[in-house]
Protein backbone atom coordinates (compact mmCIF):
# COMPACT_ATOMS: atom_id res chain seq x y z
CA UNK A 1 0.00 0.00 0.00
CA UNK A 2 3.03 2.29 -0.20
CA UNK A 3 2.40 5.66 -1.78
CA UNK A 4 -1.26 5.02 -2.63
CA UNK A 5 -3.01 4.84 0.73
CA UNK A 6 -0.89 5.75 3.71
CA UNK A 7 -1.79 5.82 7.38
CA UNK A 8 -1.92 9.61 7.12
CA UNK A 9 -4.55 9.31 4.40
CA UNK A 10 -6.42 6.71 6.43
CA UNK A 11 -6.56 8.80 9.61
CA UNK A 12 -7.65 11.95 7.77
CA UNK A 13 -10.41 10.20 5.80
CA UNK A 14 -11.54 8.27 8.89
CA UNK A 15 -12.02 11.51 10.84
CA UNK A 16 -13.78 13.03 7.84
CA UNK A 17 -16.04 9.95 7.53
CA UNK A 18 -17.04 9.98 11.20
CA UNK A 19 -17.81 13.70 11.00
CA UNK A 20 -19.86 13.16 7.82
CA UNK A 21 -22.07 10.51 9.41
CA UNK A 22 -22.70 12.63 12.51
CA UNK A 23 -23.07 16.00 10.77
CA UNK A 24 -26.74 16.85 10.23
CA UNK A 25 -27.92 13.57 11.70
CA UNK A 26 -31.10 15.29 12.93
CA UNK A 27 -31.75 16.99 9.58
CA UNK A 28 -35.21 16.64 8.03
CA UNK A 29 -33.54 16.84 4.62
CA UNK A 30 -30.96 14.12 5.15
CA UNK A 31 -30.86 11.57 2.29
CA UNK A 32 -33.25 8.84 3.34
CA UNK A 33 -36.16 6.65 2.31
CA UNK A 34 -39.81 7.60 2.78
CA UNK A 35 -40.33 4.53 4.97
CA UNK A 36 -38.86 6.48 7.86
CA UNK A 37 -42.15 8.32 8.43
CA UNK A 38 -44.33 5.17 8.74
CA UNK A 39 -41.71 3.59 11.03
CA UNK A 40 -41.74 6.70 13.21
CA UNK A 41 -45.52 6.54 13.32
CA UNK A 42 -45.53 2.90 14.46
CA UNK A 43 -42.96 3.65 17.18
CA UNK A 44 -44.94 6.63 18.48
CA UNK A 45 -48.28 4.82 18.47
CA UNK A 46 -46.84 1.70 20.12
CA UNK A 47 -44.96 3.72 22.73
CA UNK A 48 -48.17 5.57 23.63
CA UNK A 49 -49.76 2.27 24.69
CA UNK A 50 -46.94 1.51 27.12
CA UNK A 51 -46.58 -2.03 25.68
CA UNK A 52 -43.94 -3.53 23.40
CA UNK A 53 -46.57 -5.51 21.46
CA UNK A 54 -48.76 -5.53 19.51
CA UNK A 55 -47.40 -2.91 17.16
CA UNK A 56 -49.81 -0.02 16.69
CA UNK A 57 -50.65 2.09 13.66
CA UNK A 58 -53.47 4.21 12.25
CA UNK A 59 -52.46 3.31 8.68
CA UNK A 60 -54.40 0.66 6.80
CA UNK A 61 -52.17 -2.32 6.01
CA UNK A 62 -49.09 -0.80 7.64
CA UNK A 63 -48.87 -2.11 11.16
CA UNK A 64 -47.00 -5.40 11.08
CA UNK A 65 -45.14 -4.32 7.97
CA UNK A 66 -41.77 -5.19 9.53
CA UNK A 67 -40.66 -7.31 12.51
CA UNK A 68 -40.67 -5.51 15.86
CA UNK A 69 -36.94 -5.27 16.64
CA UNK A 70 -36.35 -1.93 14.90
CA UNK A 71 -39.48 -0.46 16.52
CA UNK A 72 -38.39 -1.67 19.95
CA UNK A 73 -35.05 0.04 19.37
CA UNK A 74 -36.88 3.27 18.51
CA UNK A 75 -39.01 2.98 21.65
CA UNK A 76 -35.89 2.46 23.77
CA UNK A 77 -33.78 5.21 22.14
CA UNK A 78 -36.56 7.80 22.56
CA UNK A 79 -37.41 6.77 26.13
CA UNK A 80 -40.93 5.61 25.18
CA UNK A 81 -41.39 8.71 23.06
CA UNK A 82 -40.34 11.21 25.73
CA UNK A 83 -37.31 12.33 23.66
CA UNK A 84 -39.04 12.57 20.30
CA UNK A 85 -36.39 13.75 17.87
CA UNK A 86 -34.69 12.52 14.73
CA UNK A 87 -31.39 12.39 16.60
CA UNK A 88 -32.81 10.04 19.23
CA UNK A 89 -34.38 7.81 16.57
CA UNK A 90 -31.37 7.71 14.26
CA UNK A 91 -28.33 7.29 16.48
CA UNK A 92 -28.81 3.48 16.80
CA UNK A 93 -28.66 3.27 12.98
CA UNK A 94 -25.34 5.10 12.94
CA UNK A 95 -24.08 2.81 15.71
CA UNK A 96 -25.02 -0.27 13.65
CA UNK A 97 -23.30 1.23 10.60
CA UNK A 98 -20.18 2.02 12.61
CA UNK A 99 -20.05 -1.51 14.04
CA UNK A 100 -20.42 -3.01 10.57
CA UNK A 101 -17.52 -0.87 9.33
CA UNK A 102 -15.43 -1.89 12.35
CA UNK A 103 -15.95 -5.63 11.91
CA UNK A 104 -15.35 -5.29 8.16
CA UNK A 105 -12.02 -3.68 9.05
CA UNK A 106 -11.12 -6.54 11.39
CA UNK A 107 -12.00 -9.24 8.85
CA UNK A 108 -10.20 -7.71 5.86
CA UNK A 109 -7.16 -6.69 7.91
CA UNK A 110 -6.87 -10.25 9.24
CA UNK A 111 -7.01 -12.19 5.97
CA UNK A 112 -5.07 -9.60 3.93
CA UNK A 113 -2.41 -9.13 6.60
CA UNK A 114 -2.57 -5.34 6.15
CA UNK A 115 -4.38 -2.97 8.48
CA UNK A 116 -4.41 -0.34 5.72
CA UNK A 117 -6.41 -2.67 3.50
CA UNK A 118 -8.92 -3.37 6.26
CA UNK A 119 -9.33 0.32 7.05
CA UNK A 120 -9.61 1.10 3.37
CA UNK A 121 -12.42 -1.47 2.95
CA UNK A 122 -14.37 0.14 5.79
CA UNK A 123 -13.91 3.66 4.42
CA UNK A 124 -14.88 2.60 0.90
CA UNK A 125 -18.06 1.00 2.22
CA UNK A 126 -18.91 4.13 4.22
CA UNK A 127 -18.28 6.24 1.10
CA UNK A 128 -20.99 4.40 -0.87
CA UNK A 129 -24.06 6.59 -1.25
CA UNK A 130 -26.40 3.71 -0.37
CA UNK A 131 -24.56 3.25 2.93
CA UNK A 132 -24.92 6.96 3.68
CA UNK A 133 -28.56 7.07 2.57
CA UNK A 134 -29.78 3.93 4.34
CA UNK A 135 -27.19 3.69 7.11
CA UNK A 136 -28.22 6.81 9.05
CA UNK A 137 -32.03 7.28 9.01
CA UNK A 138 -34.47 5.30 11.18
CA UNK A 139 -34.80 2.29 8.88
CA UNK A 140 -34.45 -1.48 9.07
CA UNK A 141 -31.36 -1.62 6.83
CA UNK A 142 -28.55 -0.84 9.33
CA UNK A 143 -29.40 -3.68 11.78
CA UNK A 144 -30.16 -6.05 8.90
CA UNK A 145 -26.76 -5.43 7.24
CA UNK A 146 -24.91 -5.74 10.55
CA UNK A 147 -26.44 -9.00 11.75
CA UNK A 148 -26.33 -10.66 8.31
CA UNK A 149 -22.69 -9.67 7.78
CA UNK A 150 -21.35 -10.78 11.15
CA UNK A 151 -21.11 -14.57 10.47
CA UNK A 152 -19.42 -13.98 7.10
CA UNK A 153 -16.95 -11.58 8.72
CA UNK A 154 -16.26 -14.27 11.33
CA UNK A 155 -15.49 -16.86 8.63
CA UNK A 156 -13.09 -14.44 6.94
CA UNK A 157 -11.47 -13.56 10.27
CA UNK A 158 -11.09 -16.97 11.92
CA UNK A 159 -10.88 -19.08 8.77
CA UNK A 160 -10.32 -22.75 9.58
CA UNK A 161 -11.43 -22.43 13.23
CA UNK A 162 -14.84 -21.09 12.15
CA UNK A 163 -15.29 -23.45 9.19
CA UNK A 164 -14.43 -26.54 11.28
CA UNK A 165 -16.47 -25.46 14.32
CA UNK A 166 -19.11 -28.12 14.99
CA UNK A 167 -21.47 -26.19 17.28
CA UNK A 168 -20.16 -22.83 18.51
CA UNK A 169 -20.02 -21.04 15.14
CA UNK A 170 -23.35 -22.51 13.89
CA UNK A 171 -25.11 -21.47 17.12
CA UNK A 172 -23.69 -17.95 17.03
CA UNK A 173 -24.51 -17.66 13.31
CA UNK A 174 -28.07 -18.82 13.91
CA UNK A 175 -28.46 -16.19 16.63
CA UNK A 176 -27.05 -13.44 14.35
CA UNK A 177 -29.26 -14.42 11.43
CA UNK A 178 -32.21 -14.58 13.80
CA UNK A 179 -31.60 -10.98 14.86
CA UNK A 180 -31.43 -10.02 11.17
CA UNK A 181 -34.74 -11.75 10.49
CA UNK A 182 -36.28 -10.04 13.50
CA UNK A 183 -35.06 -6.72 12.05
CA UNK A 184 -36.17 -7.09 8.42
CA UNK A 185 -37.77 -10.31 7.18
CA UNK A 186 -37.66 -14.08 7.59
CA UNK A 187 -37.00 -14.25 3.81
CA UNK A 188 -33.36 -13.30 4.39
CA UNK A 189 -32.68 -16.77 5.78
CA UNK A 190 -32.74 -18.04 2.17
CA UNK A 191 -29.83 -15.97 0.75
CA UNK A 192 -27.96 -16.15 4.07
CA UNK A 193 -27.96 -19.95 4.30
CA UNK A 194 -27.43 -20.28 0.54
CA UNK A 195 -24.32 -18.11 0.80
CA UNK A 196 -23.10 -20.10 3.82
CA UNK A 197 -23.65 -23.30 1.88
CA UNK A 198 -21.49 -21.96 -0.96
CA UNK A 199 -18.84 -20.94 1.61
CA UNK A 200 -18.72 -24.47 3.01
CA UNK A 201 -18.72 -25.96 -0.49
CA UNK A 202 -15.72 -23.82 -1.43
CA UNK A 203 -13.97 -24.71 1.83
CA UNK A 204 -14.43 -28.42 1.07
CA UNK A 205 -12.80 -27.81 -2.34
CA UNK A 206 -16.10 -28.13 -4.20
CA UNK A 207 -16.80 -31.60 -2.83
CA UNK A 208 -20.53 -32.12 -2.42
CA UNK A 209 -20.18 -35.39 -0.43
CA UNK A 210 -17.89 -33.66 2.10
CA UNK A 211 -20.35 -30.80 2.51
CA UNK A 212 -23.28 -33.17 2.97
CA UNK A 213 -21.43 -35.25 5.56
CA UNK A 214 -19.64 -32.50 7.50
CA UNK A 215 -21.59 -29.26 7.05
CA UNK A 216 -25.20 -29.91 6.06
CA UNK A 217 -26.31 -30.33 9.68
CA UNK A 218 -24.69 -26.96 10.49
CA UNK A 219 -26.78 -25.20 7.85
CA UNK A 220 -29.94 -26.89 9.09
CA UNK A 221 -29.10 -25.96 12.69
CA UNK A 222 -28.40 -22.33 11.70
CA UNK A 223 -31.69 -22.05 9.77
CA UNK A 224 -33.71 -23.60 12.60
CA UNK A 225 -32.15 -21.32 15.23
CA UNK A 226 -32.63 -18.21 13.08
CA UNK A 227 -36.25 -19.01 12.29
CA UNK A 228 -36.76 -19.86 15.96
CA UNK A 229 -35.60 -16.38 16.96
CA UNK A 230 -37.91 -14.87 14.34
CA UNK A 231 -40.81 -17.06 15.57
CA UNK A 232 -40.58 -15.35 18.96
CA UNK A 233 -42.59 -12.56 17.34
CA UNK A 234 -45.51 -14.95 16.85
CA UNK A 235 -45.06 -16.38 20.34
CA UNK A 236 -45.19 -13.06 22.19
CA UNK A 237 -47.54 -11.04 19.95
CA UNK A 238 -51.14 -11.11 21.24
CA UNK A 239 -52.45 -11.29 17.66
CA UNK A 240 -50.24 -13.71 15.69
CA UNK A 241 -52.92 -14.16 13.04
CA UNK A 242 -52.57 -10.47 12.11
CA UNK A 243 -48.80 -10.92 11.81
CA UNK A 244 -49.31 -13.87 9.48
CA UNK A 245 -51.80 -12.01 7.28
CA UNK A 246 -50.05 -8.63 7.08
CA UNK A 247 -46.38 -9.60 7.17
CA UNK A 248 -46.01 -13.15 5.87
CA UNK A 249 -48.72 -13.10 3.19
CA UNK A 250 -48.90 -9.39 2.39
CA UNK A 251 -45.35 -8.10 2.79
CA UNK A 252 -43.42 -11.17 1.59
CA UNK A 253 -45.51 -13.61 -0.44
CA UNK A 254 -46.92 -10.72 -2.48
CA UNK A 255 -43.47 -9.99 -3.89
CA UNK A 256 -43.72 -13.07 -6.12
CA UNK A 257 -46.80 -11.85 -7.99
CA UNK A 258 -46.28 -10.56 -11.52
CA UNK A 259 -45.89 -6.77 -11.48
CA UNK A 260 -46.95 -5.94 -15.06
CA UNK A 261 -47.42 -8.67 -17.68
CA UNK A 262 -46.22 -12.02 -16.38
CA UNK A 263 -43.43 -13.32 -14.22
CA UNK A 264 -41.02 -14.48 -16.96
CA UNK A 265 -41.39 -11.30 -19.03
CA UNK A 266 -40.86 -9.17 -15.91
CA UNK A 267 -37.66 -11.14 -15.30
CA UNK A 268 -36.00 -10.00 -18.53
CA UNK A 269 -37.51 -6.59 -19.25
CA UNK A 270 -38.86 -3.51 -17.53
CA UNK A 271 -38.05 -1.74 -14.31
CA UNK A 272 -38.12 -4.94 -12.27
CA UNK A 273 -35.94 -7.02 -14.58
CA UNK A 274 -32.82 -8.88 -13.56
CA UNK A 275 -30.74 -6.39 -15.57
CA UNK A 276 -32.20 -3.50 -13.60
CA UNK A 277 -31.38 -5.41 -10.39
CA UNK A 278 -27.74 -5.65 -11.48
CA UNK A 279 -27.63 -1.96 -12.41
CA UNK A 280 -29.23 -0.72 -9.17
CA UNK A 281 -26.94 -2.98 -7.14
CA UNK A 282 -23.87 -1.42 -8.75
CA UNK A 283 -25.47 2.03 -8.36
CA UNK A 284 -25.47 1.52 -4.59
CA UNK A 285 -21.81 2.56 -4.80
CA UNK A 286 -22.91 6.05 -5.81
CA UNK A 287 -19.96 8.23 -6.80
CA UNK A 288 -17.69 5.18 -6.67
CA UNK A 289 -19.71 3.34 -9.33
CA UNK A 290 -16.94 3.28 -11.91
CA UNK A 291 -14.35 2.35 -9.31
CA UNK A 292 -16.50 -0.67 -8.44
CA UNK A 293 -16.84 -1.60 -12.12
CA UNK A 294 -13.06 -1.39 -12.58
CA UNK A 295 -12.56 -3.64 -9.52
CA UNK A 296 -14.94 -6.25 -10.97
CA UNK A 297 -13.07 -6.10 -14.27
CA UNK A 298 -9.84 -6.77 -12.38
CA UNK A 299 -11.51 -9.71 -10.65
CA UNK A 300 -12.54 -11.17 -13.98
CA UNK A 301 -9.10 -10.73 -15.52
CA UNK A 302 -7.40 -12.41 -12.57
CA UNK A 303 -10.11 -15.02 -11.99
CA UNK A 304 -7.64 -17.91 -12.27
CA UNK A 305 -5.51 -16.56 -9.47
CA UNK A 306 -8.02 -15.17 -6.95
CA UNK A 307 -7.44 -16.06 -3.33
CA UNK A 308 -9.80 -18.09 -1.18
CA UNK A 309 -11.08 -14.94 0.56
CA UNK A 310 -11.73 -13.11 -2.70
CA UNK A 311 -13.65 -16.13 -3.94
CA UNK A 312 -15.75 -16.18 -0.77
CA UNK A 313 -16.62 -12.49 -1.19
CA UNK A 314 -17.75 -13.13 -4.75
CA UNK A 315 -19.80 -16.16 -3.67
CA UNK A 316 -21.60 -14.00 -1.09
CA UNK A 317 -22.50 -11.46 -3.77
CA UNK A 318 -23.57 -14.18 -6.19
CA UNK A 319 -25.79 -15.95 -3.64
CA UNK A 320 -27.72 -12.80 -2.73
CA UNK A 321 -28.05 -11.76 -6.36
CA UNK A 322 -29.46 -15.13 -7.41
CA UNK A 323 -31.98 -15.29 -4.56
CA UNK A 324 -33.23 -11.73 -4.95
CA UNK A 325 -33.63 -12.12 -8.69
CA UNK A 326 -36.43 -14.62 -7.97
CA UNK A 327 -39.11 -12.26 -6.48
CA UNK A 328 -40.99 -10.21 -9.06
CA UNK A 329 -40.15 -7.05 -7.10
CA UNK A 330 -36.41 -6.57 -7.60
CA UNK A 331 -34.45 -3.74 -6.02
CA UNK A 332 -30.79 -3.02 -5.40
CA UNK A 333 -31.78 -2.11 -1.84
CA UNK A 334 -32.26 -5.82 -1.10
CA UNK A 335 -28.57 -6.35 -1.84
CA UNK A 336 -27.27 -3.80 0.66
CA UNK A 337 -25.85 -6.67 2.78
CA UNK A 338 -23.33 -7.51 0.01
CA UNK A 339 -22.01 -3.94 -0.39
CA UNK A 340 -19.32 -4.53 2.30
CA UNK A 341 -18.07 -7.41 0.11
CA UNK A 342 -17.85 -5.06 -2.87
CA UNK A 343 -15.93 -2.56 -0.72
CA UNK A 344 -13.53 -5.30 0.39
CA UNK A 345 -12.82 -6.22 -3.25
CA UNK A 346 -12.08 -2.56 -4.08
CA UNK A 347 -9.67 -2.39 -1.12
CA UNK A 348 -7.92 -5.63 -2.12
CA UNK A 349 -7.36 -4.44 -5.69
CA UNK A 350 -6.75 -0.79 -4.73
CA UNK A 351 -3.13 -0.59 -5.96
CA UNK A 352 -3.94 -2.42 -9.20
CA UNK A 353 -7.04 -0.40 -10.08
CA UNK A 354 -6.66 1.96 -13.05
CA UNK A 355 -7.07 5.67 -12.49
CA UNK A 356 -9.99 6.09 -14.93
CA UNK A 357 -12.55 4.87 -12.37
CA UNK A 358 -11.30 7.31 -9.75
CA UNK A 359 -11.20 10.18 -12.24
CA UNK A 360 -14.83 9.46 -13.14
CA UNK A 361 -15.60 9.64 -9.41
CA UNK A 362 -13.76 12.94 -9.11
CA UNK A 363 -15.58 14.39 -12.13
CA UNK A 364 -18.92 13.40 -10.61
CA UNK A 365 -17.87 14.98 -7.33
CA UNK A 366 -16.83 18.15 -9.13
CA UNK A 367 -20.24 18.31 -10.82
CA UNK A 368 -22.03 17.83 -7.46
CA UNK A 369 -19.90 20.43 -5.65
CA UNK A 370 -20.16 22.86 -8.58
CA UNK A 371 -23.94 22.50 -8.71
CA UNK A 372 -24.28 23.03 -4.94
CA UNK A 373 -22.02 26.09 -5.13
CA UNK A 374 -24.01 27.55 -8.02
CA UNK A 375 -27.34 26.94 -6.30
CA UNK A 376 -26.11 28.27 -2.95
CA UNK A 377 -24.58 31.37 -4.50
CA UNK A 378 -27.76 32.04 -6.49
CA UNK A 379 -29.92 31.73 -3.37
CA UNK A 380 -27.70 34.01 -1.30
CA UNK A 381 -27.29 36.70 -3.96
CA UNK A 382 -30.65 36.67 -5.77
CA UNK A 383 -32.62 38.23 -2.90
CA UNK A 384 -35.58 36.02 -3.86
CA UNK A 385 -37.13 36.45 -0.40
CA UNK A 386 -37.39 40.21 -0.79
CA UNK A 387 -35.09 40.97 2.12
CA UNK A 388 -31.29 40.76 1.98
CA UNK A 389 -29.50 38.42 4.33
CA UNK A 390 -32.38 36.01 5.05
CA UNK A 391 -30.87 33.14 3.06
CA UNK A 392 -27.29 33.46 4.15
CA UNK A 393 -24.36 31.08 4.54
CA UNK A 394 -21.54 31.53 7.00
CA UNK A 395 -18.02 32.21 5.69
CA UNK A 396 -17.16 28.72 6.97
CA UNK A 397 -19.55 27.20 4.42
CA UNK A 398 -17.97 29.03 1.50
CA UNK A 399 -14.50 28.21 2.78
CA UNK A 400 -15.44 24.54 2.94
CA UNK A 401 -16.92 24.57 -0.59
CA UNK A 402 -13.84 26.31 -2.00
CA UNK A 403 -11.46 23.90 -0.29
CA UNK A 404 -13.49 20.89 -1.43
CA UNK A 405 -13.52 21.98 -5.08
CA UNK A 406 -9.79 22.74 -4.96
CA UNK A 407 -9.06 19.32 -3.43
CA UNK A 408 -11.13 17.51 -6.07
CA UNK A 409 -9.35 19.43 -8.85
CA UNK A 410 -6.02 18.43 -7.31
CA UNK A 411 -7.12 14.80 -7.36
CA UNK A 412 -8.04 14.99 -11.05
CA UNK A 413 -4.62 16.31 -12.10
CA UNK A 414 -2.36 14.63 -9.53
CA UNK A 415 -1.84 10.93 -10.27
CA UNK A 416 -0.26 10.12 -6.92
CA UNK A 417 -3.12 11.56 -4.88
CA UNK A 418 -5.97 10.74 -7.25
CA UNK A 419 -7.27 7.64 -5.45
CA UNK A 420 -7.12 8.95 -1.88
CA UNK A 421 -8.71 12.27 -2.82
CA UNK A 422 -11.50 10.47 -4.73
CA UNK A 423 -12.34 8.55 -1.55
CA UNK A 424 -12.29 11.70 0.58
CA UNK A 425 -14.33 13.54 -2.05
CA UNK A 426 -17.34 11.29 -1.47
CA UNK A 427 -17.55 12.41 2.16
CA UNK A 428 -16.94 16.03 1.16
CA UNK A 429 -19.94 15.90 -1.20
CA UNK A 430 -22.21 14.55 1.55
CA UNK A 431 -21.09 17.27 3.94
CA UNK A 432 -21.56 19.91 1.23
CA UNK A 433 -25.13 18.74 0.63
CA UNK A 434 -25.97 19.00 4.32
CA UNK A 435 -24.28 22.38 4.68
CA UNK A 436 -26.07 23.75 1.60
CA UNK A 437 -29.44 23.15 3.26
CA UNK A 438 -28.38 24.57 6.62
CA UNK A 439 -30.36 27.85 6.30
CA UNK A 440 -33.59 25.83 5.97
CA UNK A 441 -32.68 23.87 9.10
CA UNK A 442 -32.57 27.09 11.11
CA UNK A 443 -35.24 29.66 11.92
CA UNK A 444 -36.08 30.09 8.24
CA UNK A 445 -37.57 26.60 8.01
CA UNK A 446 -39.14 26.40 11.48
CA UNK A 447 -42.07 28.01 13.23
CA UNK A 448 -41.41 30.51 16.04
CA UNK A 449 -41.47 29.14 19.58
CA UNK A 450 -44.42 31.41 20.38
CA UNK A 451 -46.43 29.72 17.60
CA UNK A 452 -45.54 26.25 18.88
CA UNK A 453 -46.69 27.16 22.38
CA UNK A 454 -49.89 28.75 21.09
CA UNK A 455 -50.88 25.64 19.09
CA UNK A 456 -50.13 23.08 21.80
CA UNK A 457 -53.14 20.79 22.21
CA UNK A 458 -55.00 22.33 19.26
CA UNK A 459 -56.17 20.58 16.09
CA UNK A 460 -54.08 21.62 13.07
CA UNK A 461 -54.44 20.43 9.46
CA UNK A 462 -51.21 19.95 7.48
CA UNK A 463 -50.49 18.90 3.86
CA UNK A 464 -49.57 15.24 3.24
CA UNK A 465 -47.97 13.81 0.09
CA UNK A 466 -46.80 10.60 1.74
CA UNK A 467 -48.14 8.22 4.34
CA UNK A 468 -47.38 9.42 7.89
CA UNK A 469 -45.92 12.70 6.60
CA UNK A 470 -47.52 14.30 9.66
CA UNK A 471 -44.71 12.71 11.70
CA UNK A 472 -42.39 15.33 10.22
CA UNK A 473 -44.79 18.06 11.32
CA UNK A 474 -44.73 16.64 14.85
CA UNK A 475 -41.09 17.65 14.90
CA UNK A 476 -42.04 21.15 13.75
CA UNK A 477 -45.17 21.54 15.91
CA UNK A 478 -44.64 19.37 19.00
CA UNK A 479 -47.77 19.23 21.14
CA UNK A 480 -50.25 20.02 18.37
CA UNK A 481 -52.93 17.51 17.36
CA UNK A 482 -52.26 16.99 13.65
CA UNK A 483 -54.59 15.96 10.82
CA UNK A 484 -53.76 15.61 7.14
CA UNK A 485 -55.19 16.88 3.89
CA UNK A 486 -53.96 16.21 0.34
CA UNK A 487 -50.76 18.15 -0.42
CA UNK A 488 -52.02 19.02 -3.93
CA UNK A 489 -54.57 21.32 -2.25
CA UNK A 490 -51.97 23.21 -0.20
CA UNK A 491 -52.25 26.32 -2.40
CA UNK A 492 -56.07 26.31 -2.52
CA UNK A 493 -56.38 29.20 -0.08
CA UNK A 494 -60.15 29.71 -0.28
CA UNK A 495 -60.91 26.00 0.03
CA UNK A 496 -58.64 25.47 3.03
CA UNK A 497 -59.61 28.62 4.91
CA UNK A 498 -63.30 27.82 4.54
CA UNK A 499 -62.87 24.19 5.68
CA UNK A 500 -60.38 24.01 8.56
CA UNK A 501 -60.16 26.17 11.71
CA UNK A 502 -56.34 25.94 11.92
CA UNK A 503 -54.54 25.02 8.74
CA UNK A 504 -51.05 25.08 7.19
CA UNK A 505 -51.33 26.44 3.64
CA UNK A 506 -48.66 27.26 1.09
CA UNK A 507 -48.05 30.22 -1.17
CA UNK A 508 -45.34 30.94 -3.77
CA UNK A 509 -42.32 32.92 -2.62
CA UNK A 510 -43.07 36.63 -2.76
CA UNK A 511 -46.85 36.16 -2.98
CA UNK A 512 -48.91 36.83 0.13
CA UNK A 513 -51.90 34.48 0.46
CA UNK A 514 -55.28 36.24 -0.06
CA UNK A 515 -56.98 35.58 3.28
CA UNK A 516 -60.44 36.42 4.53
CA UNK A 517 -60.91 39.42 6.83
CA UNK A 518 -61.31 37.33 9.98
CA UNK A 519 -58.41 34.97 9.11
CA UNK A 520 -55.21 35.40 11.06
CA UNK A 521 -51.65 34.27 10.33
CA UNK A 522 -50.25 32.66 13.48
CA UNK A 523 -46.99 31.38 12.05
CA UNK A 524 -44.80 31.31 8.96
CA UNK A 525 -41.85 29.31 7.69
CA UNK A 526 -40.26 28.30 4.38
CA UNK A 527 -40.45 24.77 2.95
CA UNK A 528 -38.82 22.99 0.03
CA UNK A 529 -41.16 21.87 -2.74
CA UNK A 530 -41.18 18.19 -3.74
CA UNK A 531 -42.63 18.30 -7.27
CA UNK A 532 -42.12 20.73 -10.15
CA UNK A 533 -43.55 21.17 -13.63
CA UNK A 534 -41.38 21.15 -16.74
CA UNK A 535 -41.66 24.92 -17.00
CA UNK A 536 -40.55 25.37 -13.40
CA UNK A 537 -37.57 23.06 -13.91
CA UNK A 538 -36.52 25.10 -16.95
CA UNK A 539 -36.84 28.30 -14.89
CA UNK A 540 -34.68 26.78 -12.14
CA UNK A 541 -32.00 25.85 -14.68
CA UNK A 542 -32.04 29.45 -15.94
CA UNK A 543 -31.23 30.71 -12.44
CA UNK A 544 -34.67 31.40 -10.96
CA UNK A 545 -34.08 28.89 -8.20
CA UNK A 546 -35.52 30.24 -4.98
CA UNK A 547 -38.86 31.27 -6.47
CA UNK A 548 -39.61 27.73 -7.68
CA UNK A 549 -37.62 25.50 -5.34
CA UNK A 550 -39.33 26.78 -2.19
CA UNK A 551 -42.71 27.93 -0.92
CA UNK A 552 -43.81 29.88 2.12
CA UNK A 553 -45.99 27.95 4.52
CA UNK A 554 -48.44 29.86 6.70
CA UNK A 555 -50.32 28.64 9.74
CA UNK A 556 -53.68 30.35 9.51
CA UNK A 557 -56.51 30.62 12.01
CA UNK A 558 -59.89 30.82 10.23
CA UNK A 559 -63.54 31.24 11.29
CA UNK A 560 -64.39 27.79 9.93
CA UNK A 561 -65.73 25.16 12.30
CA UNK A 562 -65.41 21.41 12.00
CA UNK A 563 -66.73 18.42 13.90
CA UNK A 564 -64.30 15.67 14.83
CA UNK A 565 -63.79 12.90 14.06
CA UNK A 566 -64.11 13.44 10.33
CA UNK A 567 -65.74 10.85 8.11
CA UNK A 568 -63.34 9.25 5.66
CA UNK A 569 -59.65 8.57 5.69
CA UNK A 570 -57.02 11.04 6.88
CA UNK A 571 -54.77 12.06 3.97
CA UNK A 572 -51.68 11.10 5.98
CA UNK A 573 -53.01 7.57 6.47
Amino acid sequence: MRGSFTYRNAIFILILGVFTYLYGLDSRFAPKNGDEYPYMHIVRMTADTGNWLPLQSEMDGIKNTKPPLVFWEGIASTGWGSDWSLLALRWPSVLYTGLTAFFLFLAVARFSGKKQTGLLASLVWLSFFATYRYGRPFLTDPPEVFWLSLPFFALLYWGRAAFESKLLFPILSGACFGMALLSKSFAYIVPATFALGLYYWRWREWSIPKVLLQDLYKLILIAILALGVFALWFAVDPFPEAVWKEFVLGENAGKFQARSSNYLLDLVRGGDSIWMLALTTLANAGLFLFVLISALIQCWRGRRFISLEEGLLLLLILAFFIVFSLPSQRSGRYLLPVMPAFAALIAIYWDRLPLWGFRFALLLQLIVLGALTWVGGNLQLSNFLGQPGIWNYSPLHWGFMTLSIALVLLGIFNRNRCKAIALAGCFLCYCALTSSLSPLEGDLGRYPQSTIQELAGKDVWVPCDYRAKDEEYRLLLPGAVLHGYLAKDANQIDLLSSTYPLVALQSPIGVEPPLCESCKIVGKRMEMRARHSDAEIQAILKGHIGEHLFVNEYLVSTPATITLPLAGKDACR
